[in-house]
């Protein structure tokens, strides 16, 4: 159980979608409209769970049209996501819309997210520590992965929020974006790797 702990916390701690995104927002929008997009992520990444659980997943990604087709629409999205922050010029934030994304946005975010389904698949396919009782197992790998995953996912949102809070040169607010976009990118080559 404290491998799986381990391998929940390395996994959801580094940089993909989720993590990224909110960060984003909160320094685009400050605390009150992360939270209501962090709830939209939790929501997405509880579905994708239940998907991956159910055999949902599976069976969808079975048909290589339909898989090719969301591996795709996937990397498309997290590509133009990496060219938005890298593009963002000296804005820490990378979201320019005048409206936050909200909760539908956090699910939305989730269930086109490749790193979720890969993360999920590989929590609840691996790690079993207690043979013999799978339906305990799952409650129990819900509940650790859901208490290590909300407070990191404040800490990227409160690291967003400490940003745009910072009155940081426009050569550190540059620096900021290229990291961002460069851990974006990692993630698509990542998705597009694995997929071959």
């Amino acid at each position: 159980m404290l491998t799986f702990a381990a391998a929940v916390f390395f996994l959801i701690v580094t940089p993909g979608p989720g993590v990224l995104s909110i960060a984003g927002v909160g320094a685009g929008y400050g605390y009150r409209a992360g939270t209501r997009y962090l709830a939209g992520l939790f929501v997405g990444t509880n579905l994708v769970a239940l998907a991956v659980v159910s055999g949902l997943a599976a069976l969808i990604l079975a048909e290589p049209r339909i898989r090719q087709v969301l591996f795709i629409a996937s990397v498309l999205y997290l590509f133009y996501l990496a060219l938005r922050i890298a593009f963002a010029g000296a804005r820490v934030a990378f979201i320019e819309t005048q409206k936050a994304p909200g909760f539908f946005g956090g699910i939305a975010l989730q269930v086109i997210n490749p790193k979720a389904y890969a993360v999920n698949t590989a929590f609840f396919s691996g790690f079993a520590f207690l043979p013999g009782h799978a339906g305990f197992e799952i409650a129990l790998k819900f509940l650790i992965i859901n208490a290590i995953w909300i407070p990191i996912h404040f800490g990227w949102l409160w690291a967003g929020v400490a940003l745009r809070r910072l009155d940081l040169s426009r050569r550190a607010q540059f620096a900021i974006n290229g990291v961002m976009a460069a851990s974006m990118l990692a993630v698509v080559a990542l998705a597009a790797y694995a997929a071959l």
